[in-house]
């Protein structure tokens, strides 16, 4: 026996173990219970303030699912919009490139790129502080699906919006 806990490899086997087991997965007969986690920025690392929303919406989900609630953590990273682009215009920078004359393609090809090498960061700090979400459901806000279901929103809000001023214009 080692004179001195090492808690990485143990934390990391038990939770790569309740993942595979899908012990997160929603289950249960009772009512279902669901959180979204406000998906965190790719453009840094988790903060203070990301475990300390992530320790209630964790203790949460897992006091629905003690009561037998089919209870769901949907995990997901956002592209942060104008942050992303702002680390993407200082990496283009730090290269001795700029945005100009870019097209937004390679722009946006670029803030996936971002989000593939640091989204992975915050995931695995996300598993690291043993966040208890579905990872089988993992979203990210540019995905193709996502993106659509967004624009639609945003166009049925734009439309109600209209409708309402017509109304009472």
């Amino acid at each position: 026996m080692d004179k001195t806990y090492q808690p990485q490899e143990l934390e990391d086997r038990w939770y790569k173990t309740w993942e595979e087991r899908g012990y997160f997965a929603p289950q249960g007969e009772g009512a279902p219970y669901s959180i979204v986690i406000p998906p965190p920025n790719v453009t840094g690392r988790l903060h203070m303030g990301h475990g300390f929303q992530h320790a209630i919406m964790d203790a949460l989900t897992r006091y629905h699912r003690m009561l037998g609630r089919s209870a769901l953590w949907q995990v997901g990273t956002d592209h942060a919009g104008i942050a992303t682009q702002m680390v993407v215009e200082r990496q283009l920078n730090a290269a001795g490139s700029s945005r100009a004359g870019k097209r937004s393609r390679c722009v946006r090809r670029k803030s996936l790129g971002l989000e593939r090498r640091i989204g992975g960061i915050i995931t695995q700090q996300l598993r690291r502080i043993g966040s208890s979400v579905d990872w089988s459901r993992e979203r990210f806000t540019m995905d193709k699906n996502l993106s659509a279901v967004v624009e639609k929103g945003f166009f049925l809000i734009c439309l109600m919006k209209g409708l309402f001023i017509a109304v009472i214009a």
